[in-house]
């Protein structure tokens, strides 16, 4: 029995999120596939009441809002660490989780990541209106992400923390995008952060085929 279950949609740049906070600590850990529509149903809410994902249950624990689970499996699971000890690298972690949450996720996930690649998946009409108007609003994400990434291997000093664990699953969406792969290129130590991010284990494990060829297994 796995000491771990989250809850979610495979996919979701914040379930897959959770997930590397699981797969970086090597935590055993069983993914409950929610089908795209049934977060609102009347099950999921009463696992989240803003029928949002994704949900962590530990024990008879159960945590949602995905920085609040990053934070708390880096308590109960405290190596290796996702969390810097200098109190200036831990506030830009906690500046970058924010922005991919207020800014990133509002302008690049929803008005284009999800326009044009989700939509289509689930055989949704394609606003292409909102994608032109959210270009620019994602041009200046991806432009502060990249000013504040900067020389550096990841986002907040030279090891992973929850900023690179909350970031990662939109950004490499958005470079599948049409829009966000010409946006991405004019960032260089961006564009070579996502690939970085990329190799890592923890993001292979947690793709949406890989996942959903688990759950079918």
């Amino acid at each position: 029995m796995s000491d771990f279950i989250v809850h979610g949609i495979p996919g979701s740049p914040y379930v897959r999120a959770a997930l590397l906070g699981l797969e970086e600590k090597a935590a055993d850990y069983r993914l409950v596939a929610i089908r795209f529509g049934e977060q609102k149903s009347p099950e999921h809410l009463a696992r989240h009441p803003f029928g949002r994902m994704p949900v962590l249950d530990h024990g008879d624990f159960r945590l949602y809002e995905t920085q609040a689970i990053l934070r708390y499996l880096d308590r109960v699971l405290p190596q290796p660490s996702l969390t810097p000890s200098d109190p200036k690298a831990a506030a830009r972690m906690d500046q970058l989780a924010g922005i991919t949450d207020w800014y990133v996720f509002r302008d690049a996930s929803m008005e284009i990541t999800f326009q044009r690649l989700v939509a289509p998946r689930y055989g949704l009409p394609v606003d292409e209106a909102r994608i032109a108007s959210a270009v620019p609003r994602a041009e200046i994400c991806l432009a502060e992400v990249s000013r504040l990434l900067s020389t550096q291997r990841f986002m907040a000093g030279d090891r992973i923390t929850i900023a690179d664990l909350m970031l990662a699953p939109h950004l490499v969406l958005f470079a599948d995008a049409p829009e966000g792969r010409p946006i991405l290129a004019r960032h260089p130590n961006l564009k070579d952060w996502v690939a970085r991010m990329n190799e890592r284990p923890s993001m292979v494990n947690t793709t949406r085929d890989r996942l959903v060829a688990a759950l079918a297994a």
